[in-house]
C-alpha cells in the first residue's frame, strides 16, 4: 500500500484519459492513470474520428499527418430493405483502430512523465473535504483531483448509483455493441451505416488495409435469437442485402467479436462526488452520429482548461466543477438531444425505410442534420 500524492488521477485510460494525463503532465504537474486492461487493446468502437480532432491530436505530439490513414468525405445510409443514399460529409473524418490509436497516445503520455497503471482496477473514491483517496488492489493513492473516463458503464457507476444505472431498460438503454476488423472491397473515403431491425451496423477504411465492422443493437434483439450472435446476424443483419453481401464475402481478422453490453444513452451527469466525469462517462452520443470520439478529445480539453485554473489557486473547487459542467453542456448538450432523436429513426424497419426514401427525395437535408451532431475544430 502507497501513500503516493499526485495532483490529478485519472481513472479509465480511453481516448478522454489518456488525452487528459498528457495536457496535465505536459502543464508539470503530477499524473497517474489507471487503466484495468494493458495496452495496446481492442474496444468496441466505430473507429471514425471527425476531423475536428485532428489539429488536437497533432498538438498531443501524435504525428497523424504521417501515418497515411484513410480520409473519409462521404456517407452512405442504406435501410434495412437496402434502399441507398449517399451525401457528402460536410467535415469529414479519418479512421484509425482503437487498438493502434489508445496504444500510441498511452506512449506518449508515458513519454510525458504519467505513471500508468495498467491492470489496475479502481475499487472505489473517497473525498475528503480537500482531496481524494483512490483504493484499487494494487495500492491506495491520494491527489487534489480525480477525473474518470471509464466508458460507457463501470463498477464506480454502480457503486456510486449514478441515475442512469438507476434508469429501468428504455428505448435509450440496455444496448449492446458489437465489433470486427475484416479485410473486403469497400471505398476507402467512404463510411456505410447499413440499417437492421432494431440496429444500424457501420463500415469504415482505418490503418494498414483493414476496415472496421460494428454494429449497435438492443439486447432483446439478441435475446429472441438465443443469445447467439452468429444467429442475430444470419436471421436479422442479412435482411439488408448490404449487410448479407459484407458478412459472406468478407474476410474477418477475429477469431470473435469484441462485445459489449449494458450500453445508454440516457442523460448522465459531469460531475459526481466532485469526481469529473469525461467521455462516455459523462454523456454517450448515438453512434450513428460519427462524433462520440471526438467528443471525449474535446472534453478533456475543456476539463483541464477548469483543472489547471483551479490548481494555479485562481479558482475554487466549486467554480472548476460548474464551469465545466457550464461548458460540457454548452458544447455537446445539442449534439447529445439530436442524436437521441435520430436514433429514434431507426429502430422499426418500416420507419427507417421512410426516414432513407426521405433523403433520397430531398437530399439537401442531410448536411445541416450532420452538423447539428458535430462541432467545429478546436
Amino acid at each position: 500500500m502507497s501513500n503516493e500524492s499526485y495532483h490529478i488521477a485519472i481513472i479509465g485510460g480511453g481516448l478522454a484519459g489518456l488525452a487528459l494525463s498528457i495536457q496535465a503532465s505536459k502543464a508539470g504537474y503530477k499524473t497517474v492513470l489507471f487503466e484495468k486492461e494493458q495496452y495496446p487493446l481492442h474496444r468496441v468502437c466505430g473507429e471514425y474520428i471527425s476531423l475536428e480532432s485532428w489539429d488536437f491530436l497533432e498538438r498531443l505530439g501524435l504525428p497523424l499527418s504521417q501515418m497515411k490513414l484513410p480520409i473519409i468525405k462521404t456517407l452512405q445510409v442504406t435501410a434495412p430493405n437496402g434502399k441507398l443514399f449517399e451525401t457528402k460529409l460536410p467535415l469529414g473524418g479519418f479512421g484509425i483502430s482503437r487498438y493502434s490509436l489508445d496504444h500510441e497516445l498511452a506512449k506518449l503520455a508515458k513519454a510525458a512523465g504519467v505513471t500508468v497503471l495498467e491492470n489496475t482496477k479502481v475499487n472505489d473514491v473517497h473525498y475528503n473535504d480537500k482531496d481524494f483517496t483512490i483504493q484499487s488492489a494494487i495500492e491506495n493513492l491520494s491527489s487534489e483531483i480525480v477525473a474518470c473516463s471509464f466508458g460507457k458503464r463501470s463498477n464506480l457507476d454502480v457503486k456510486w448509483n449514478r441515475n442512469f444505472v438507476q434508469q429501468k431498460p428504455n428505448k435509450l438503454n440496455n444496448y449492446i455493441g458489437v465489433k470486427y476488423h475484416i479485410k473486403t472491397q469497400h471505398p476507402a473515403d467512404v463510411i456505410a451505416l447499413h440499417n437492421f431491425e432494431h440496429g444500424y451496423c457501420g463500415i469504415s477504411k482505418i490503418e494498414d488495409g483493414k476496415f472496421c465492422l460494428c454494429y449497435l443493437t438492443t439486447a432483446e434483439n439478441l435475446k429472441q435469437h438465443g443469445n447467439s450472435i452468429e444467429q442475430m446476424e444470419r436471421e436479422v443483419l442479412f435482411k439488408n442485402p448490404h449487410l448479407k453481401q459484407l458478412f459472406t464475402h468478407a474476410d474477418f481478422l477475429y477469431e470473435a467479436p469484441v462485445t459489449i453490453s449494458q450500453i445508454s444513452f440516457d442523460k448522465k451527469s459531469q460531475v459526481q462526488n466532485h469526481v469529473l466525469m469525461l467521455g462516455d462517462a459523462a454523456g454517450m452520443i448515438t453512434p450513428l452520429c460519427g462524433n462520440g470520439m471526438s467528443m471525449a478529445l474535446h472534453g478533456s480539453k475543456m476539463a483541464f482548461e477548469q483543472i489547471h485554473a483551479f490548481l494555479q489557486n485562481k479558482i475554487s473547487r466549486a467554480e472548476m466543477e460548474q464551469r465545466y459542467q457550464k461548458a460540457w453542456q454548452k458544447q455537446f448538450a445539442h449534439r447529445l438531444r439530436t442524436g437521441r432523436l435520430i436514433q429514434g429513426f431507426f429502430g422499426k424497419s418500416w420507419v427507417t425505410n421512410l426516414f432513407v426514401q426521405s433523403f433520397q427525395s430531398f437530399p439537401f437535408l442531410a448536411a445541416p442534420l450532420i452538423k447539428q451532431t458535430h462541432g467545429k475544430p478546436f
